[in-house]
Parts: structure tokens; sequence; C-alpha cells
């Protein structure tokens, strides 16, 4: 009994020293796998630690993926090529729209001549949405230049920078790369990639992680300088929306870093340099954004850039100014701490900036970046930021005239303002001559010095005063015919004011309006020719014309009995005929009767032919030809419905009565609207009422159309509170609430027994029954009261009434048909006043547009297109790069040759026998050009009159529209603006013998023998 366990227990024994070798193996194996598995972590640990460090395995894999991404430019548009959707510097910079540009442009005649094509590498690259690596530009803007390719503005931004990285202090890149990125510059890490720090991007991450379990977890940033400048230029809005965004970042900053080969240290330095001049810093009032280190001090501290790269670069004299270097010194640290809230550090937190830029400074001196004395000098200051009310950070402003208008008409044309027209990365073709644009621009501006003007023969009756130079203004364009267009060489004046005077103004330009007469005139004797010329001598005398028609009248005699039936004969008879200049006729025009004046009293008495009195410019013929002229364009169609005037049992009369009642009712609307429109219901109320003769019946009359659904006691407070004891008792009270309920009287009734204008009465009801409605919805609701007010037309007692209101009808529309007229040939507003005074210039004018008329005459009747812009590029030397050119040009005929050179021979008349005749002779070429002049004048006084006399004058004008010979042409102006120009009687002989003076500044540059002309610039 005994044996049993011994065995049992002998054989566990046995058994467990059979299975100790198994374990034993067992273990070995297992430290074995944990030994090469703990061995090759510390060599993953490592050779990560190594690459990490050294950045070689990602150099030779992101180098040779970033070698082959590229692009070239070549001619034509191109079908390779994407172009970037956001990024505060792609949509800056105008790389985001250049699509939207391309497409405004080419509607305007522009082409693509060259463009970038990406080639597969780059476009697959960016359809992964990386960002196109390239040089980036850290600092562009627009560049306009004249013909001969001389820039004439010249706009950068950033506005300051440091040139090149050994530019900067060293004291500025050793704290930015403390504060920021301090192994970038490592020069023993040649193949580092400068867009991952793996020591803050792992702290980076575990914060993150952190801060998903537990909110308060700090959460500090991995950034380092290189994707920082990613983030800011290219992300959506300048922010990490996401980890998306931020792996984005990183991988395009290390594609950007390795394209130029494995050694990344160039890149790293120009890095550095890129986002001391590239950093945004916020916006400043009447500056706007403001980017850049240097940038950054002078708008927000005042800090000249020179002055602080002195003070903070180590050197003799420095030690002398401690308290300033220390002020510049905290100047730099703050803004390198408030770039990363620049909008919060840099205006309400600006005690928090104060506060961390002190712990900074005291860290730059533990490090020895700085010493201790200049620590403490830079401790005991405060940041002393600009006053922007007092001393906002403008920027100076450019003054050429020709190049701000070139800017604006490009500006417009691609649907931006000037002020990010001129941050776009883009260069601008002109056909301007820059310097015969700022000869131009020094003259007219020493005009206001009384040496200077007597010198040129400026003084004297009729043109200056000493006593009254610093008022007048001047401009002056000059444009010359080519193939390729009329040419715009010089746009200038004399204003400070961004508004062109050439371009954008409205001036009554006074007698150039008569060459726009005398054009119009001429085309209607080469239409009369055409249409009559051809009948034989029967058929002639049996034309049929009206007797008000004595245009037509003359054409048929003159081509019954001239010998020469040709259209050049026709149009010098024309200029032959003679028309009275006696002002003592009134003429019935605009809806009244008007009166006339010449300038000269001793030409009331002539006769003189149209020719003549082109040549001294004498009003009254003028005034008749264009009398002529609107009677023509009423009578010329046979059965015309002026014949109206002469059958008063025409049907068609009642047509033009309610035309005309439609059109004066118009015209009162309008007027009254302008007056009401910004009043309450009660200031309109009170208006209309405070204009009645407080009465109890009109009172009621209108107290009932405006209140229509008030009540009988309504009506009793109303009247009480307008007449107090003088109020109606209940009985007379009840008779007028029913006398005037809105069914009892109409319109023009009750407007009648109101004592005001019907139409009046009607719009204060509308207004206060809709308070939000337009003008249009006014004129649109008030059709069938128009008509009601000016019924009285329609009864036949009033024929005279009849004739007259028709007549004016019949006078706008012939002023609508003159006014085609005048657009085809350049006139550039929407509508003529319909008076015979248009003929002496009150329907206004502008000096661009009479140049283009004046381009048409001597192009032999051809209007070519007038060009200021020939090209534009945007984005050179970028995978955007795009250029463009004006297309080629074709004319369009809006004149007779004939005509067109009736009107040359007629505005030499002018300069040889004329009122420019001072100017006869005046422009003789060494290379023997002919730049014989010709031209017209124009004198302007704008008044406003009361009661038939002069209350207040408003402008004074003085104009010359001229040519130069066959090839240039253009205009200059004197004027006045403002009650002052009473003071002022200068006539067109003053533009004129500015333009005779200046010929020694101009003929240097118009002589085609001479090298400063655009015809010897480059191509």
């Amino acid at each position: 009994m005994t044996e049993t366990p011994f065995r049992e227990t002998g054989q566990t024994a046995f058994s467990e020293h059979a299975a100790e070798p198994g374990r034993r193996r067992r273990s070995r194996l297992w430290l074995m796998v944990l030994g090469t598995l703990l061995l090759m972590a510390i060599l993953a640990v490592v050779l990560l630690s190594h690459e990490a460090h050294t950045s070689r395995w990602q150099a030779w894999a992101l180098q040779r993926y970033a070698a082959p991404l590229g692009f070239e430019v070549a001619p034509g548009p191109s079908e390779h090529i994407r172009f970037p959707k956001h990024g505060p510097f792609d949509e800056r910079l105008g790389y985001t729209r250049i699509p939207a540009f391309l497409t405004s442009l080419q509607a305007r005649g522009f082409e693509v001549t060259e463009q970038a094509r990406h080639n597969p590498a780059l476009i697959a690259h960016l359809d992964r949405g990386l960002y196109a690596p390239y040089a980036e530009k850290a600092q562009a803007g627009l560049t306009v230049f004249d013909c001969r390719h001389n820039s004439i503005h010249r706009f950068r931004y950033p506005h300051r920078q440091f040139e090149q990285l050994d530019n900067v202090p060293p004291v500025v890149a050793q704290s930015l790369l403390f504060i920021e990125n301090r192994d970038l510059l490592d020069p023993e890490r040649p193949n580092l990639n400068p867009a991952v720090d793996w020591v803050r991007f792992t702290r980076a991450v575990l914060g993150q992680l952190g801060n998903r379990l537990h909110a308060e977890v700090d959460t500090p940033g991995g950034s380092t300088l290189a994707t920082q400048i990613e983030k800011y230029r290219h992300s959506p809005a300048g922010i990490t929306h996401n980890e998306r965004e931020k792996l984005r970042q990183m991988v395009s900053a290390a594609v950007r870093a390795y394209q130029r080969g494995k050694d990344t240290l160039p890149v790293r330095r120009q890095i550095l340099l890129d986002y001391l001049n590239t950093v945004p810093l916020s916006a400043a009032p009447r500056h706007g954004e403001v980017h850049g280190l240097a940038d950054g001090l002078w708008v927000w501290f005042g800090t000249d850039l020179d002055r602080a790269r002195f003070l903070l670069t180590p050197g003799e004299g420095v030690g002398e100014h401690q308290t300033e270097r220390g002020q510049i010194l905290r100047q730099v640290v703050a803004l390198m701490v408030a770039h990363r809230r620049p909008s919060w550090y840099l205006a309400q937190g600006r005690d928090d900036l104060e506060a961390t830029t002190d712990a900074y400074l005291r860290l730059l001196a533990a490090e020895g970046i700085i010493d201790a004395g200049w620590r403490d000098a830079a401790l005991g200051q405060r940041l002393g930021f600009r006053d922007m009310a007092i001393d906002p950070p403008l920027l100076p402003t450019h003054l050429g005239k020709g190049s701000a208008v070139a800017r604006s008409r490009l500006a417009t044309w691609l649907g931006t303002s000037l002020y990010s027209l001129d941050r776009l990365d883009a260069s601008l073709d002109t056909t301007l001559h820059g310097e015969l644009q700022d000869a131009v621009s020094d003259y007219l501006g020493r005009l206001s010095d009384a040496g200077f003007a007597r010198s040129q023969a400026l003084i004297g009756e009729r043109l200056l005063q000493p006593a009254t130079l610093s008022e007048v203004n001047y401009s002056f364009t000059l444009l010359e015919r080519t193939d390729e267009g009329n040419l715009v060489r010089v746009q200038t004046d004399t204003t400070a004011q961004p508004l062109d005077i050439n371009e954008g103004s409205k001036l009554e330009l006074g007698s150039t309006a008569k060459l726009r007469v005398l054009a119009t005139y001429l085309e209607l004797v080469a239409e009369l020719h055409a249409r009559l010329a051809p009948l034989d001598a029967e058929s002639l005398r049996a034309s049929a014309f009206d007797g008000q028609d004595t245009l037509t009248r003359w054409a048929v005699q003159h081509l019954s009995h001239a010998k020469d039936s040709s259209l050049d004969a026709m149009l010098h008879a024309a200029l032959e005929r003679r028309f009275s200049a006696d002002p003592g006729e009134g003429f019935f025009t605009g809806g009244g009767l008007h009166t006339f004046n010449n300038f000269n009293a001793d030409d009331n008495s002539r006769s003189p032919t149209l020719r003549e009195a082109m040549q001294a410019s004498i009003n009254l013929p003028f005034v008749r030809l264009m009398r002529e002229v609107v009677r023509h364009t009423m009578y010329q169609v046979p059965g015309s419905t002026a014949r109206l005037l002469e059958d008063d049992s025409d049907p068609r009369r009642e047509v033009y009565l309610a035309r005309f009642a439609d059109r004066e009712g118009q015209t009162f609307l309008r007027r009254f609207w302008r007056k009401l429109e910004p009043r309450s219901a009660t200031e309109l109320r009170s208006m209309l009422l405070e204009g009645l003769r407080p009465t109890p019946e009109r009172l009621t009359a209108v107290f009932r159309y405006l209140e229509p659904d008030a009540s009988q006691e309504a009506l009793s407070a109303f009247l009480h509170e307008r007449l107090g004891e003088r109020t109606p008792g209940a009985p007379r009270l009840e008779r007028l609430y029913s006398r005037f309920a809105p069914e009892t009287l109409d319109l023009p009734d009750r407007g009648y027994l109101a004592g005001v204008h019907p139409l009046e009465l009607w719009l204060v009801a509308y207004r206060l029954q809709n308070p939000a409605a337009t003008l249009s919805e006014a004129l649109s609701a008030s059709k069938s009261e128009r008509q009601a007010v000016y019924g009285w037309l329609f009864r036949s007692r009033v024929k005279s009434a009849q004739d007259t209101r028709i007549y004016t009808l019949l006078e706008v529309e012939a002023f609508l048909d003159i006014h085609q007229r005048w657009t085809r040939l350049g006139y550039p507003f929407g509508h003529l006043v319909p008076s015979l005074a248009t003929a002496l210039g009150s329907s206004g004018d502008r000096p661009a547009a009479l140049a283009e008329l004046m381009g048409i005459i001597l192009n032999d009747g051809v209007r070519l297109p007038t060009r200021h812009l020939t090209g534009v590029q945007f984005a050179s030397d970028t995978p955007w790069a795009t250029s463009l050119a004006r297309g080629s040009v074709a004319g369009e005929r809006v004149m007779a040759p004939e005509v067109a050179r009736a009107l040359q021979q007629a505005l030499a008349d002018v300069v040889e026998r004329g009122t420019a005749r001072r100017l006869a002779g005046s422009f003789r070429t060494e290379g023997g050009e002919d730049l014989s002049p010709g031209g017209k004048t124009g004198t302007g006084d704008n008044r406003v009159v009361v009661r038939g006399r002069a209350a207040l004058s408003l402008n004074r004008t003085a104009t010359f529209v001229f040519h130069l010979g066959p090839r240039y042409f253009g205009t200059v102006t004197a004027y006045v603006v403002g009650p002052n120009a009473a003071r002022y009687r200068f006539t067109s002989g003053l533009p004129v013998q500015i333009l005779s003076s200046m010929g020694p500044v101009l003929r240097p540059y118009l002589d085609a023998s001479q090298a400063q002309t655009c015809a010897s610039a480059p191509s």
C-alpha cells in the first residue's frame, strides 16, 4: 500500500524532469523573438531618428517626384492648364480670377497670344488637390507701360522688403527662428525637410489627441515656417480647417522644397526671407492689408525700414541709441508674436501683446541672442502704435493722369477696384507716350505761374489775368491715327482728382457744337444728293417737298441749275449758303420763345456764308441752320406727321396730343418726385397743405382725396387742426363731406378747386398709399391720370395750344433723329436737349468725344476704334502666365468721304483766317512732315438764369478741337468750375494760344524723323 504513492510521485517527478528542456527551449525562443523585435524596434527608432534628423530618404523620394512637375509658355490659348480656386495670395494676385478676366477682355476685342501649358505630371499633382510648386513672388503688383515699353506706373506690394537674407539684421532672423522654427537653417543637415519639425509635430499630434479626451489639454502648433507660408498663401481663407488641410500644406511645402534638388539649404534660406517679407499682419485703416515685417514696422509703428536695419545690425554708432534700439527690437518681436492672431493682437489685444513680447524678450536674452542691456532697454519700453486718425499710413498717390485713366478702364473691364487692380500680378501695355505725357503735364502745371504764363503770351484781354490764374484747370488729349486705330498718346489734366475731365465730364463746350451741326447738315446734303441727283430735270422739278423744308427746296434748286452736279460741288455750294446773323428774331424752341446773341455785336448785321460763320464762330447763322436741320428732319418723309400742324381735321392730331399729355405729365412727375423722394408720410402731407390757402373747401377737397375712406369725424378733426375757430359747424361740415366725396369730382377739377396741380395731388396720394413705390412704378400707375389732366388739349377751341404742343413734340422727335446721327459720330451722352440752343453747346460734350469726331473727319469718314490699351499680361513667370493683345482693327464708315473732305477744308479755314488764326504757321517740323493744323474753337459760359437774369455761374470753358497734319488730333480745354467762374473772361483764344505756345514741346515727339516718336519704339 505504500508503493503506489511512491510510484506515482516518482512518475510525476520524472515527467516534470523530462518536460523541463522543452520549456527552456520555448523560453529561449520567445526571448529570441522578443530580442529580435526589440532590436528591430531599436533599429527602426534609430533609422527614423536618423531620417527625421537628416531627411535623406525623403530627399531622395520627394526630389524624384517633384523634378518632373513643370510648365512652359507657348503661343495661343492653352488647353492644359489648371487655375487655383482659393487662397489669399492667389486671390490677391489675381490667379484665381484669370479665367473670368479672359472672358471680359475677349469680349472687348483682346486675344490670348501666349499662355502656360502644364505638363501631365503637374496636372496630376494639381488634380490631387496639392499646390503648384514654383518660385513664388514675395512682391508683385501692376506695372503700366507706355508705347515704348517704359514704365509709367509701378505698384509693388508689399511696399517695403528685405531684398535678400544677408540684408536682414541677424537678431531679426535669429529671433524668428527661435520663436518659430529653430533648426531651419542648420547647415549640418543639407537634406532637411523644412515642411516638418518632427519634435513639434509629434507634440502637436499628442496635444490634439489629449484635447479630444479632455478639452483643457493644451494643443501646441506644429507648423514650420514652410507650412505656414503654404497656409496663408494658398489654404482657403488662409487658415487650417482640418487635418486634411494640414496634410496638404505639409506635402505641398515638402514637394516645393525638393523641386530644385536634394540640398534644401538655399530653399530654407528663401523660406525665411519670404516669411519675413510676406507674413500677414492684419489690415490698417486707410491703408489696407499689411504683409511683411518691413511694412508692418512702418504701418503699425511708423518705423522706417532703413533706420530699423541700421539700429538692429551690430556696428559703429548703434550703441549711442540704446533706447531707440530697444524700442525697435520690441516692435520686431511684437510683430513676430502678433502674426499668430494679428487681428486680435494689433487691435483689441494690445495688452496681451505687450505681456507676450516681454516674455519672449527674456527668453531671447536667456538664449544669448540679445545681451542683458538690450533686453532691459526693450523691456523698459511700451509699444508706440501709430495714431491712425492723426497720422494714417497713406501710400503715395500716383498723379499720372494718363496711367490713371488706363488703370480705371482696365479695372472697369475686369470688374475690380483700383485698390485690387494695383495688387494684381499683372502688367498693362498702353498707347501713351510717357515722355510726351510728362512734358505736356509739366507745361500745363506751370501755367498757374504768372511769369511763365506771361512768357507764353497767355496774359491779356480774353486770355488770362495774373490775379486769377490759380483756379483755371486745363486738359489736353492727343491721338495718333494709325492702322491699328486711333492711339491715345497724351491724356492729362491739371486736376488732382481721379476723374478724367477728357472722358468723365459733361461740359458745355460752346461753339464746338457748331462742328457737329455742320457735320449733320452736310450729311443731310449728301443724302439729298443721293436721292435727287439721279433724277432727270423733269422729275427733279416735280419733286414734292413741304414749304417748311427749306433744305430740300435748296437742294432741288441747286441740282436744277448746277453745271456740276457732283457731291463735292454740292457740298461746296452748301457751305457757301448765307444765313442771317440778326439776333432780333425770336425762336420758338424747347417749348418756349428764345432769343440768341452773337459774341461779336459787329456780326449782327451780316449774312455770312456758312464757311465764314464757321471761321468766325458766329452764333445766329448756326441757330438758323439748326432750325433748318430740325425742320428738314420733321418733313423729310412725304406725308410727315408734321403736317398735323396744317390740318386740324387730321385724326392723328389726337394721337399726338395724347403723346404730349403723357410726356408733359411725366416731366412734371419726375420733377416733383425728386422733391418728395426723401420725405416721410407726415412731411408729404405738410408740404402739400402748406402750399394751400387754408379755406374749408380747399382743405376738404385735398383731405377727401388723400384719405377717401376717412369718416366725417376725421374730417372735422383735420379742419379744426388747420383752421381752429374757423372750422365749419356740423351742417356745413356734412355738406363739405358729401360735396367733395371721391366719386363726385375728377382729378383735374379737384386740383383746380384745391388750387394745386392735379398731378402733384395725385403723387402725394400715391406715395401715402404706396410708401415703398419707385418712380417707374409711379409713372406706370399714373398713365390715365396724365391723360385726364391734359384732356383740355383735345377741345377744338384751343387749336393754337394744340399746335404749340404738337410742334414741341415734333421737335423732340427731330432731335431724337439728330441724336442718333451725333451718336454715330461719337457723341457720348444718351440724349440731346431738344432746343436750337444745342447748336451753341447747351447739350454738353466731352473733349475726348470731340477728338473722336475729329478722328473721323481726318480719316475720311471712317470711324476707327480709340485705343488706350494694347496688351495685358497676367502672372508672368508662373504656371498661370497669360498674355493678351488687341485683335485686328476694322474701321466703320460713318460719314461720306466727300463730307469729311469738306469738313477738313472748313477746319483748315478756321486756322488760316478764323478764330484760331494765331495758330497759323506754328507747326513746322525740321523733318519736313506736314503738321499744318485745323480745328474748331468753342467757349462755354454756363449759368443758372432766374427771371431772365444770370444768377449763378456754374462754369466757364474754352476748348479747341484740332488736328496737326494728317496723323495727330486732339483737344485742349481751359475751364473754371464754381461760382468764381463769373470772374473769368477768357475765350477759346486761350486754348488756341496754349497749343501754339506748346509747339516746341510737341514737335520733337510728333515728327516721324525724330527718335522720340512711338514709331521708333522696339516691338
